[in-house]
């Protein structure tokens, strides 16, 4: 990973370590409870966007960077804002990250979310999903570089700006949260695959 990807998800994982969602969050992951999951998730993601200098717009969880106030914008789980930035401030800045906390089983639900953070104008997106095990956790990603990267034409795909970054939970690797858990990829977008690093 380079760049902005590398520190939020380093950022992220040492937040798990540490943060009061990551024991409910583990709590969810083991009885299999995804609603609770995706909870404890967006108190995470929030925080890290704190930690990163960030305002992060989520459910349960109000911004007000826009004229508009909002928990959720775009209709997108979380979208993150930088604040303090030097010069004028714009009433009306794009986000700096968004983020989709997927807890379908279903690989189109996935696909969609990846495809709705593909269509924003950002430096990092970021989709969180959940699988049973590693092997069913790499099969998406490969689907979802087949189905959702691979379906942009390359002139689209290679003029992409931004990181994205899918985050994959796997229940199998439950007793070793939250590094055995969460497995990273990020999209090269000149090859339109995801690979870990």
């Amino acid at each position: 990973m380079a760049g902005l990807a590398e520190a939020w998800y380093t950022a992220f994982m040492t937040t798990l370590q540490r943060h009061e969602a990551a024991r409910p969050l583990q709590a969810a992951v083991a009885a299999g409870r995804l609603g609770d999951w995706t909870q404890a998730l967006t108190g995470v993601v929030v925080d890290v966007g704190q930690q990163m200098g960030w305002e992060t717009a989520a459910r349960w969880h109000r911004a007000d960077v826009l004229p508009i106030r909002r928990s959720e914008y775009l209709a997108l789980d979380a979208v993150a804002f930088e604040v303090g930035r030097s010069g004028t401030p714009t009433p009306w800045p794009f986000p700096v990250a968004v983020f989709e906390l997927e807890n379908s089983r279903q690989d189109d639900q996935v696909a969609y979310s990846l495809w709705k953070v593909l269509c924003v104008r950002t430096r990092l997106r970021v989709v969180f999903c959940y699988r049973q095990d590693v092997d069913a956790g790499s099969a998406l990603v490969r689907h979802l570089a087949d189905a959702v990267v691979g379906s942009l034409p390359i002139q689209e795909r290679v003029s992409l700006v931004g990181e994205t970054l899918l985050v994959v939970g796997n229940r199998a690797e439950e007793s070793t949260f939250p590094y055995g858990f969460f497995k990273d990829w990020v999209l090269d977008q000149n090859t339109g695959r995801f690979s870990r690093i």
